[in-house]
């Protein structure tokens, strides 16, 4: 079945960094998109980033420029390099993957931003 394991979350500072991991498994990992999600307390979950099979990236705009998706697929590992974090990225990041009709996520991890 699938599995998504996050891992990396924690306590960082406003202009720190920050390299979450989720380790996927169930399924052919090269051949599907994988994406990175986000709820913050009181918010809908919203789409953080997603990279294609062949590498292709997309972003919200709120991250452009400061995040970074990526993948490792020997490892069937997708990552998030956050850097410049800012405190509304505070929020409970999910990695996710759309597969045969079904969203599938992990349990997330959370990240908090705050001096």
């Amino acid at each position: 079945q699938v599995q998504l394991v996050e891992s990396g979350g924690g306590l960082v500072q406003p202009g720190g960094s920050l390299r979450l991991s989720c380790a996927a498994s169930g399924f052919t990992f090269s051949t599907y998109s994988m994406s990175w999600y986000r709820q913050a307390p009181g918010k809908e979950r919203e789409l953080v980033a997603t990279i294609a099979t062949f590498g292709g990236m997309d972003y919200a705009d709120s991250v452009k420029d400061r995040f970074t998706i990526s993948r490792d697929n020997a490892k069937n590992t997708v990552y998030l390099q956050m850097n410049s974090p800012k405190p509304e990225d505070t929020a409970v990041y999910y990695c996710s993957v759309f597969r045969l009709g079904k969203r599938y996520w992990g349990q997330g991890t959370q990240v908090t931003v705050s001096s």
